[in-house]
């Protein structure tokens, strides 16, 4: 546990949990451009939600007694609610309960709120800025793309080749205009 404890830099009292490098890039950089401090506050890869039991055992009240916060997905819920009733943070936490002890929700994921805060245009933008728009359009033109909405489109291109999530993580967060900042992430920046 000591090696994890310097390895991650958990010296924090606050620790912010999420899934992966992807989201933690994009609360990074939403904080540097919105000058928001993460002085105090390590925010921490999980590697995925399912290990979000052992990090809030590691990390909470039985635990080292860190201060918790995190961003999970909607469809993830219940590994949330479970893993912090285990960690004896509260029982059958509603979502509103939840954000309360910290944990702020994604409609459907970290990508997909910051896609739909800039905005189709403003994405595709982006997109041509980091010299992938024909790629996009390569991969627009496949059949099991051509019926689906731009949105969705824009955010299966994002998650479909390795680094290019944790890329645009930083590339969508950076585009964002301060008063665009996706609600879940707002809620969670301001409780650090």
């Amino acid at each position: 546990m000591h090696t994890l404890h310097r390895a991650a830099g958990l010296r924090a009292r606050t620790v912010v949990l999420v899934e992966g490098a992807s989201d933690r890039r994009a609360l990074e950089a939403v904080a540097r451009w919105g000058g928001r401090s993460l002085h105090g506050a390590a925010i921490v890869p999980m590697g995925g939600i399912t290990n979000i039991g052992y990090f809030l055992d590691l990390l909470g009240p039985r635990g080292l007694g860190r201060n918790l916060a995190g961003l999970y997905d909607a469809a993830e819920e219940g590994y949330v609610r479970r893993g912090l009733e285990r960690a004896g943070l509260g029982a059958a936490l509603s979502r509103e309960q939840l954000a309360a002890v910290g944990f702020q929700v994604c409609v459907a994921d970290l990508e997909d709120e910051l896609i739909r805060a800039l905005g189709m245009a403003a994405v595709e933008q982006v997109v041509e800025a980091a010299g992938d728009l024909r790629s996009l359009r390569l991969f627009q033109r496949q059949p099991a793309q051509q019926d689906r909405p731009l949105a969705a489109q824009l955010h299966r291109f994002i998650g479909t080749r390795s680094g290019r999530k944790a890329r645009y993580a930083d590339l969508l967060a950076d585009a964002l205009p301060p008063t665009r900042v996706p609600p879940a992430l707002d809620r969670l920046l301001a409780r650090l």
